[in-house]
């Protein structure tokens, strides 16, 4: 360690008024930094929460949910073992249920649905998991099948905590294929719910006992005379307080990463349903007969309308892992400023905020967390008003921001982390368990992957990338600073992957059509990467449009600035060959770059800060604070 800091003041021995005395530099403005830019001005740090925040919606759509969760209820719980931990995690649904009016319309209602999932993930993984299976996939899935009418008082009260099974063992992208079936008694006019083969078996539900008494919304195959109607979806009473019923057979799964939940596998053996456990809607509706009646076509239709409730989770696990990537940015910028190092005089001490290669990746990243927020309120704006004639396009728009922000996330919050060196593996420093909780959110709802392979074959064919920029002028006149020229380049970037991957497909081995996917799928992800980052670009420009402040329009603007030619970086060789680019534009982005990260470096505290995160949670977190070495010698000595 001398040795690093001796070769550290030697190099700059000789540079006069580079840096300040800890004891003087502002709050938010690194020493080194201080005259690059004007400070923001208070009405900016107002706005920008403003714009984040749904706007004039912000208290009804996030205030609850911010305040309780920066209580003392959510602190960090030290020595808790895993079985503790997820008891505390239903413990805290059961808090938050005490907070609602009307739960089952919290299911339906998705902008304070989401915005449950973005303030419950950094403060409690679990809680965030479990909030989504009980209000969104089965209060949610119980509202939509209305057929009888159900009294939903038993589980809005949560007298009886609900859970969803439709994951099987041996089933989970290709979820269609399951094996559970639902025979249908015509001695009864119930039916029997069966795990026929071990791979049937339920993959991941929470039924465990912890929690206390659970039913669940079981997908299951419904056979009637021995004739394959497709999947439907059945309420099935699981335990009570004494333990699991007759005829449910459920085992504990090992520890996962991430904050730990109850997952189990779960498999049922020749139970008895009554008739009205079937839920059903326009989609599918069973006679007393055993006539099956449907709105719709086929069973793959009918199977997706059923678990419908599926697109409005990923727009919950979205929300989440957002929610978690501003926390880890606000705690790794704010630690930033509260650590000093040696800096280039003898004996004086600098934040590491001071140093670009420490503030320029956070502001990287806080630049994409902006776009992230942008993109998932557009997308859920538009999820919101939908028509049914929309629904295919607003399905794949949510898949596609689904996987863009979780990826995103991840990468973020794994950045954000190792910013904070050592100080960021302590759990009580609430940073080191958000990249495990992500994971969960990558592959919950949908895995990513596969989503997005699932949207890549729709869109080689069946959407159209807007069309080439009105703008006539020469590519070398356009300006790396202009935002509607770099939102153009973008364009250009999806218009050209597609063209690659409907290329591709077309020149593949005929007859083989395993094949000529395999040709075409890597430029078609491409192209749904593009496509995110351009869909995530139009919000940001839209909210850049409604800022009324000055001084918040130009942070906006560097940020989105900041963000689009990131996302240009690795594609300057196709624009450079297009003519999109210039030789000039290439070798000048990375300066364009780091000019735009050097004139936003004094305002990271202004831009972390309207990520609004309690006060009260942040008090409680080490790192967060200037006092951190007095709050470690409070933990060490407790």
């Amino acid at each position: 360690m001398f040795a690093i800091t001796l070769e550290y003041n030697e190099t700059f021995s000789g540079s006069e008024g580079t840096g300040s005395d800890s004891g003087t530099s502002r709050v938010g403005v690194p020493p080194v930094q201080q005259g690059a830019a004007e400070p923001a001005t208070g009405a900016a740090a107002s706005e920008l929460p403003h714009l984040l925040f749904d706007r004039e919606d912000r208290d009804r759509v996030h205030g609850n949910w911010r305040r309780l969760l920066g209580s003392e209820l959510f602190s960090y719980r030290p020595g808790l073992t895993p079985n503790e931990r997820t008891a505390l995690s239903y413990d805290r649904l059961r808090l938050v249920n005490s907070m609602v009016d009307e739960p089952g319309e919290l299911s339906h209602d998705a902008r304070r649905l989401a915005a449950l999932h973005e303030w419950a993930g950094f403060v409690d993984g679990g809680l965030c998991t479990l909030a989504s299976i009980h209000y969104n996939l089965f209060i949610g899935s119980l509202v939509d099948h209305d057929a009888f009418q159900r009294d939903l008082s038993t589980y809005t009260s949560m007298r009886r905590i609900g859970t969803f099974l439709c994951t099987e063992l041996e089933h989970g992208n290709d979820v269609a294929s399951l094996q559970t079936v639902a025979v249908f008694d015509r001695a009864t006019g119930g039916f029997v719910l069966n795990t026929p083969t071990p791979g049937a078996q339920k993959f991941m539900p929470n039924t465990s006992l912890i929690g206390g008494p659970k039913s669940a919304v079981v997908a299951a195959r419904l056979l009637v005379d021995g004739q394959d109607q497709g999947i439907f979806l059945f309420l099935t009473p699981l335990s009570h307080r004494d333990g699991h019923l007759p005829g449910v057979r459920v085992r504990r799964l090992p520890q996962r990463t991430g904050t730990p939940v109850d997952h189990c596998l779960t498999s049922f053996n020749h139970i008895w349903l009554p008739r009205e456990a079937m839920l059903e809607a326009d989609h599918g509706r069973l006679d007393e007969d055993g006539t099956l009646t449907s709105a719709l076509g086929n069973r793959r239709k009918r199977f997706l309308r059923s678990v419908g409730r599926v697109t409005m989770g990923k727009l919950c696990m979205s929300a989440g892992t957002l929610g978690m990537a501003r926390a880890a940015l606000t705690i790794a910028v704010r630690y930033s400023h509260h650590r000093h190092i040696s800096g280039p005089k003898t004996g004086q001490r600098i934040p590491l905020a001071s140093h670009r290669s420490h503030h320029g990746p956070l502001l990287r990243s806080i630049a994409e967390a902006y776009a992230m927020t942008f993109l998932h309120r557009a997308v859920l704006d538009r999820f919101v008003a939908h028509e049914e004639a929309d629904r295919e396009e607003v399905e794949r728009q949510v898949a596609v921001a689904k996987g863009w922000i979780t990826w995103k996330a991840r990468e973020i919050t794994t950045e954000s982390r190792e910013r904070c060196g050592a100080q960021g593996l302590f759990p009580v420093n609430r940073i080191s368990d958000l990249p495990g909780n992500i994971e969960g959110g990558i592959t919950a709802e949908g895995d990513n992957l596969a989503i997005w392979v699932k949207a890549a074959a729709e869109m080689i064919f069946g959407h159209q990338v807007d069309p080439a920029s009105s703008d006539s002028r020469p590519p070398g006149e356009g300006e790396l600073t202009d935002l509607h020229f770099l939102r153009d380049l973008l364009t250009s970037v999806e218009r050209t992957w597609q063209a690659r991957a409907r290329a591709a497909l077309r020149q593949g081995p005929s007859g083989d059509p395993v094949g000529r996917w395999n040709e075409a799928s890597g430029d078609a992800l491409e192209m749904v990467s593009a496509h995110a980052g351009r869909l995530a670009a139009d919000a940001f420009l839209a909210a850049v449009e409604q800022a009324q402040e000055p001084a918040t329009r130009k942070l906006l603007k560097n940020l989105c600035r900041l963000f689009l030619l990131q996302q240009l970086q690795k594609h300057t060789g196709d624009l450079l060959a297009q003519q999109r680019l210039t030789a000039q534009h290439v070798l000048g982005l990375h300066q364009t770059i780091d000019a735009v990260v050097a004139e936003l470096a004094p305002h990271m505290m202004i831009l972390v800060d309207a990520f609004d995160l309690p006060e009260e949670f942040l008090a409680r977190i080490p790192i967060a604070n200037a006092d951190y070495l007095d709050q470690y010698w409070e933990f060490a000595t407790s």
